[in-house]
C-alpha cells in the first residue's frame, strides 16, 4: 500500500499491456469468429471431462435413454414408453434428438451404439454449447463483443450448465431454446421504434418457441410470456409485440408441434395430457413432488453454487441494476429474471435447474455492471471533491472528465485495440480473471473506510 503526500487516492495502476488477459481480450474482440472459437474451447474444457466415462447419474437420465432406445428398437417415434409402462412426462423432442445421435453414431461405426450413454448425452452437450453461443448472440443486443464474450463465458463455465451437459435430459436443450427466444425478444423490444423487425429475428424467435415446446412443453412460453407481460405493462401497451408478426409466428409453431400432440392424444387416448399436465406439471405446483420440496429462498441460496464462478460477481450487478432500472436494456433483463424467479420460488417443488434459463440474463447483467465499473456516480463525485480539497484540481478534473466519458460508454468494456495505453481497472482483465475483478470491485469501499488516509492497491 502507498500513501500520496497530499493524502488523496491515486488511480489504480494500469494492467500490463502484455498480460494474458489483455492479449485474450484483444484477440476476442477482433471478430465474432474468434470470440465463438474461444467460447467453444472454454465450454468444452468445462463439459467434456467425464462425458463418456461417467455412468448414468441422475434418476431420470437412464429413463430418458431407455425410452429412446425402445423407440429405436420398435420404430415407434410417437409413443414414449419406459419398459412396459407409458412415460408421459415430457414431449417427444428430446427423444428424437437422442435417437438421431444414436443412429448417427451407429452409422459412423461406434460399437454398441444403442448402449453407449455418451451418444444419448450428445444432444445435451450440443444444447449446452448452443446455449453458450446464443448467450453471446443475445448479449450483443445489449453491448459490444467484450461484454458479450464475458456474459457467454460465465454461462458456459457455470457449474449447472457443465452438469446438465453431461446428462441425457431436456434441460440443456431447453436452455438453448430459451436463450434464442429471449435474444430475439430483446431485439424486438430494444428496436420497437422500427417500422418493421428483421425477418431473421422473427424467425429465430418462433423457431425457438416451437423447438422449446417439443422439448419441454410450455416452459419456453412461460419465460418469454412473463417477460413480455411485464414489459407491456411497463410500456402501457403491447403493440411492440406486433413486431414478432404473431399471426405468421403462431401458425408456424402450430404447424411444427400440432401433428405430434394430436398423434399422442390419439395413441394414448388423452392419457398423455392427464399425466404430463395434470400429474407432472400441475402436481409440482401444489406439492413438493419426489421429495424435492423446499422453502422460498432455495434458488437464491443455490445460485451461489450453481452459477459459480459467475455468482461471485453477481453482487456487482445488483446495485447497477437498481441504478439503471429505467434503462430499456436493464428493464428487459429484470423482466427476464425477476417474475420467473419469484414464481419458481413460490412453487413447492424445487430443483436447481428450473431457473437455469434465467442465468444468461444474470450473466449479461454482470458483464454490463463490470463494463460500467464498481463505483456509482455519487462516490465518484465524492472522490473528485476530496481530490480538489487536497489541491489536486487538475488531476481530479481529468479524472472526472474520464469518468464522464466512461459513463457515456457504460455498456462497453475499455478496449485497448489500436492504442498504446493499456486499459485500467477490473474490466481489462474480465475474461477468466474473476478474482481480480472481484477485488477491484471492493477497492472503492476500502477507500471510503479510510477517511484519514488514502490507500492504493
Amino acid at each position: 500500500m502507498n500513501l500520496t503526500a497530499a493524502g488523496r487516492v491515486p488511480s489504480r495502476p494500469a494492467a500490463p499491456s502484455g498480460s494474458a488477459a489483455e492479449r485474450l481480450l484483444r484477440f476476442v474482440e477482433g471478430s465474432h469468429a474468434r470470440a465463438l472459437a474461444c467460447l467453444l474451447t472454454l465450454s468444452l474444457l468445462c463439459m467434456l471431462p467425464g462425458f463418456a466415462s461417467l455412468q448414468p447419474m441422475d434418476r431420470d437420465e437412464p429413463r430418458f435413454a431407455q425410452a429412446t432406445k425402445q423407440m429405436l428398437e420398435t420404430g415407434d417415434f410417437v409413443d414414449i414408453r419406459f419398459q412396459d409402462e407409458a412415460r408421459y412426462k415430457k414431449p417427444v423432442g428430446i427423444h428424437w434428438l437422442q435417437a438421431a445421435a444414436v443412429e448417427a453414431g451407429s452409422a459412423l461405426g461406434v460399437p454398441d451404439a444403442r448402449t453407449a450413454i455418451a451418444l444419448y448425452r450428445l444432444p445435451s452437450l450440443l444444447g449446452a454449447l448452443a446455449a453458450t453461443l446464443l448467450t453471446y448472440w443475445a448479449a450483443l443486443a445489449f453491448s459490444g463483443r467484450r461484454e458479450a464474450f464475458l456474459a457467454a463465458a460465465l454461462t458456459g463455465a457455470s457449474v449447472i450448465l457443465s452438469v446438465e451437459a453431461r446428462l441425457a435430459k431436456t434441460d440443456a436443450v431447453l436452455l438453448a431454446c430459451c436463450v434464442a427466444a429471449m435474444g430475439a425478444l430483446a431485439r424486438v423490444w430494444l428496436g420497437r421504434s422500427r417500422p418493421r423487425q428483421p425477418g431473421r429475428t422473427v424467425a429465430i424467435f418462433w423457431i425457438a418457441v416451437a423447438a422449446g415446446i417439443l422439448i419441454k412443453g410450455p416452459m419456453v412460453l412461460l419465460f418469454t410470456g412473463l417477460a413480455a407481460l411485464v414489459l407491456s405493462w411497463r410500456e402501457k401497451s403491447g403493440r411492440w409485440l406486433g413486431g414478432l408478426r404473431p399471426a405468421v409466428g403462431v401458425a408456424t409453431v402450430l404447424a411444427a408441434v400440432l401433428p405430434w400432440f394430436l398423434l399422442i392424444a390419439w395413441r394414448s387416448g388423452g392419457e398423455f395430457y392427464r399425466l404430463a399436465v395434470g400429474d407432472d406439471m400441475l402436481g409440482k405446483v401444489t406439492t413438493g413432488q419426489q421429495k424435492h420440496g423446499a422453502p422460498p429462498g432455495f434458488y437464491l441460496v443455490a445460485f451461489f453454487a450453481t452459477f459459480w464462478p459467475g455468482a461471485i460477481l453477481a453482487a456487482i450487478a445488483v446495485p447497477f441494476a437498481w441504478r439503471e432500472r429505467r434503462d430499456d436494456r436493464v428493464l428487459f433483463l429484470l423482466a427476464w429474471i425477476v417474475p420467473a424467479w419469484l414464481l419458481f420460488e413460490a412453487v413447492p417443488t424445487k430443483l436447481p435447474h428450473y431457473v437455469m434459463p434465467l442465468y444468461p440474463a444474470v450473466a449479461i447483467g454482470v458483464a454490463a455492471a463490470v463494463a460500467r465499473g464498481p463505483r456509482p456516480a455519487s462516490r465518484t463525485a465524492a472522490s473528485a471533491s476530496t481530490g480538489r480539497a487536497h489541491g489536486s484540481c487538475a488531476t481530479t478534473g481529468g479524472s472526472t472528465s474520464a469518468t464522464r466519458r466512461s459513463r457515456a460508454r457504460r455498456w462497453a468494456l475499455p478496449s485497448t485495440a489500436g492504442s498504446t495505453t493499456p486499459a485500467t481497472g477490473p474490466t481489462s482483465r474480465a475474461c477468466g480473471f474473476l478474482r481480480e475483478m472481484w477485488e477491484a470491485g471492493w477497492a472503492w469501499r476500502l477507500r471510503k473506510i479510510s477517511s484519514s488516509h488514502a490507500i492504493t492497491f
